[in-house]
């Protein structure tokens, strides 16, 4: 395996947080695994650990939403990243909306795109959700600003409880 840590240690891939509203309850968390999946048509994958809160809430989602922030939204990433939603309502620290289906839109985000659940793929501890583009938007005085990197955000401790 230290062949392939190696390998793992050279990426640098940009954070996102994702949001899941259904049933009733809303989550986010921040995610380092997550890609473009497929050109035509356009589908986004987003990873979720299993033993996070809103992996949970994603289970039964038809909609998640992908927000991208930049490195100056350090305390963002830490809300979303560094807290749990087992013993925090992240939400009731932020600007937020819904959008297309009920899907929570964060106001302060760089860019977002809400998109609707095509698949879901077992992983190992985390689970692969092949999103479908809905619906999308930026916000217009950030167009210039870095995203936040891996290498930003690994100091953010996991927020969800220790298994």
């Amino acid at each position: 395996m230290a062949g392939m840590d190696a390998f793992l240690d050279r990426l640098d891939p940009d954070m996102c947080v994702v949001t899941a509203a259904a049933g009733g309850e809303r989550a986010g968390c921040l995610v380092g695994f997550a890609s473009q999946c497929s050109m035509e048509p356009v589908r986004y994958v987003v990873w979720l650990s299993k033993a996070n809160r809103t992996y949970r809430v994603a289970r039964t989602a038809d909609r998640l939403a992908v927000h991208l922030l930049t490195r100056e939204q350090r305390g963002l990433a830490e809300l979303f990243g560094g807290e749990t939603g087992d013993l925090t309502d992240k939400f009731a620290r932020i600007r937020r909306r819904e959008e297309a289906g009920g899907a929570v839109v964060l106001e302060e985000a760089a860019a977002w795109f809400v998109g609707t659940v095509v698949l879901r793929v077992d992983g190992g501890d985390h689970v692969g959700f092949v999103l479908e583009p809905q619906a999308w938007g930026e916000r217009a005085d950030t167009g210039g600003a870095r995203l936040l990197r891996l290498s930003d955000a690994i100091s953010i401790p996991p927020g969800h409880p220790a298994d």
